[in-house]
């Protein structure tokens, strides 16, 4: 085990802990974490299979005076809704500001049917304030290809809300968003996505994570349970010949059950992740370091500026000067060095090493570049 003071070191977990010691295996959690097997339903998609994203432009009314100034689409747009009720009005002749204009958004589960619901994303368009308390009025919903597969309408929920005064110096206390809301199961699908996925008789696996090992495995995972079904033309696809039995009616499905719950072990190239605004590194279990010394030392100078006030006699005509006064300090920090064994150093000694040199964050990301371009950095080096 190790600790490492004022930085998060994740191997594989979550990157909560930054100001405590946070302790992580190094040996035996490194093994198990080589020989994990991982279901292949979680480690690739069938091709064909997808959600898609619908869009649509709506009004939500109902606002208490939140909504988009008079002179705006929102107006426009309710002068066409009323119109087709019989009332004649243009966008000049309303003014309201109960009213606003929306972006409307879902995604369309694969295999959803006609009649079945799904969620929408409610946004404002224009300078509405709040769209709490709002209603959605009737949106189709449109896709890629232009055609409507849903249509929505639903009062908001917004997980917020603002109030108070806007203008004139007033006080306005907001919590969250409230200019983007959720309808929950608020759109009826009307039109279904046809798919044809293993139509011609070959199922496709996309990989999630592109890698030429993973795809061998499993490939060679599947050839053993359906001798000779599988092939991998390239890093990131696998291609399955339907055997008899998932040709027969209903037995697609259980094929592709039984493929997805066959496990392997993935392999992916060795990187090591820095976020330097959340000072977290995420590392994968294969990072491995050349022998590598390291020196750690720093120069701090300080500059501080006294005022100093000259106060004249009394009766002497003369005035107060204010003057400064700067020092400068300067200290140097001893520099101190490690030397990272031979014996295929990990980033669990580069850990110890680290703390041992009470290192910042800054200097990490630091000594970590200079590592990498001394190529003894054996990973991909990614800084966000």
């Amino acid at each position: 085990m190790f600790s490492l003071r004022s930085w998060s070191w994740v191997f594989g977990l979550s990157a909560a802990c930054v100001a405590q010691d946070l302790a992580l295996p190094i040996g035996n959690g490194t093994s198990q974490n080589r020989t994990a097997q991982i279901r292949i339903k979680d480690l690739a998609d069938v091709q064909g299979i997808r959600e898609n994203q619908l869009v649509g432009n709506g009004l939500v009314v109902g606002l208490d005076g939140s909504g988009d100034s008079s002179n705006s689409v929102a107006s426009q747009e309710l002068a066409n809704l009323v119109r087709r009720f019989g009332i004649n009005f243009t966008g000049t002749d309303i003014k309201s500001k109960n009213v606003a204009a929306v972006l409307v958004t879902a995604q369309l589960k694969p295999f959803a049917r006609k009649g079945s619901t799904i969620d929408v994303q409610v946004s404002s368009l224009g300078d509405a304030k709040s769209l709490q308390g709002g209603i959605l009025v009737q949106t189709p919903l449109i896709g890629a290809d232009g055609r409507v597969y849903a249509v929505a309408q639903g009062a908001l929920s917004i997980g917020g809300f603002s109030a108070g005064s806007s203008g004139g110096g007033g006080a306005v206390v907001q919590k969250n968003h409230p200019l983007v809301g959720r309808i929950p199961n608020g759109a009826l699908v009307e039109r279904e996505v046809p798919s044809d996925y293993a139509a011609d008789g070959i199922l496709r696996m996309r990989l999630r994570q592109p890698d030429f090992t993973t795809a061998k495995r499993i490939t060679e995972a599947i050839n053993a349970r359906w001798k000779g079904i599988a092939s991998a033309p390239d890093l990131g696809t696998v291609f399955l010949a339907l055997p008899e039995e998932a040709r027969q009616p209903g037995g697609l499905v259980g094929f592709i059950s039984s493929m997805e719950h066959l496990t392997v072990t993935p392999d992916v190239s060795a990187r090591v992740v820095i976020n330097e605004r959340t000072g977290t590194i995420v590392a994968g279990a294969d990072v491995r370091l050349a022998p590598t010394a390291i020196s750690h030392g720093g120069l701090y100078i300080t500059i501080k500026n006294t005022p100093l006030v000259s106060q004249p006699d009394a009766f002497s005509q003369g005035r107060t000067v204010t003057q400064e006064d700067q020092s400068t300090t300067v200290t140097e920090q001893e520099a101190r060095l490690v030397v990272l064994q031979p014996e295929g150093p990990t980033l669990g000694d580069l850990a110890r090493a680290l703390n041992s040199l009470k290192v910042t964050p800054r200097d990490i990301i630091a000594i970590f570049q200079a590592i990498k371009d001394a190529g003894a950095l054996h990973a991909e080096l990614i800084i966000m």
